[in-house]
């Protein structure tokens, strides 16, 4: 009986071995996992940008300027003073009461920017407390330095430089004035040398004047020596006072 059986195991154990080794054979390989694609780049938001234009930038009291302005990028725009919020570009008219800067802010996912103009109100005069003549006159007698000289000289002293630029703003402000210089001597020496030395101290502050800008066919020169002067005292601190070249106002 169990010679009979022998045969019968070994061929039952060969088939089980054929058909796990078939199994193992037929088995499926694992497939590598793909690693997922990088995510699309996405640049950054744009920066804002924005221009802001007055016209006309200077205005007289009750007139109106246009604002005009422009930008990219933006998701609000604000204007300020007193305009507030407004569209990307546009224009809008103002009219302020005094000079004022105006600026507008962008602002957008990429951050803001600003820009700003300017509108200039011209200012009134200040009342009139006197007559416009009036008014130069005692501007003429306040403002207005004499240059002087040292002995027998017609040189433009250190002093008298600065006396003389002085002078030059004053007409460069009031260009409607003309002036006359006297040149004055002190007592010493004849009449006609001093009324040539007059003369060429005269001369001398004109053409200093001159040569600050003022038009020579505003400023006319006169001697008068030693004919007329400011201190009658024989003292040097006297005589100083007498070499001169002295303004007066012409018109």
């Amino acid at each position: 009986m169990n010679q009979f059986m022998r045969p019968h195991y070994r061929a039952l154990f060969c088939l089980t071995l054929a058909a796990a080794m078939f199994s193992f054979g037929c088995s499926k390989k694992p497939v590598a996992q793909t690693p997922p694609p990088p995510a699309p780049y996405t640049p950054p938001p744009a920066t804002p940008t924005v221009t802001l234009q007055a016209n006309p930038t200077s205005i007289n009291p009750g007139d109106s300027a246009a604002l005009s302005w422009s930008s990219t990028n933006a998701t609000q725009l604000t204007i300020t003073p007193d305009v507030g919020q407004v569209t990307a570009q546009g224009t809008t008219k103002v009219t302020p009461t005094s000079s004022v800067t105006y600026s507008i802010t962008a602002t957008g996912p990429g951050g803001s920017a600003n820009a700003s103009a300017r509108v200039s109100v011209a200012q009134p005069p200040p009342p009139d407390t006197g007559t416009s003549s009036d008014l130069t006159d005692a501007l003429f007698l306040k403002e207005v330095r004499d240059a002087y000289f040292d002995l027998d000289k017609a040189d433009i002293r250190a002093d008298a430089r600065t006396a003389l630029s002085h002078d030059a703003e004053f007409l460069r402000n009031y260009p409607q004035l003309k002036v006359t210089i006297e040149g004055h001597c002190d007592e010493r020496g004849s009449t006609e040398y001093n009324l040539g030395l007059g003369d060429r101290r005269a001369a001398a502050v004109k053409q200093y004047l001159v040569s600050q800008g003022i038009s020579a066919d505003r400023i006319n020169t006169v001697s008068f020596g030693k004919e007329k002067p400011f201190c009658t005292e024989s003292t040097e601190e006297c005589w100083q006072q007498n070499r001169r070249g002295h303004f007066v106002k012409a018109n």
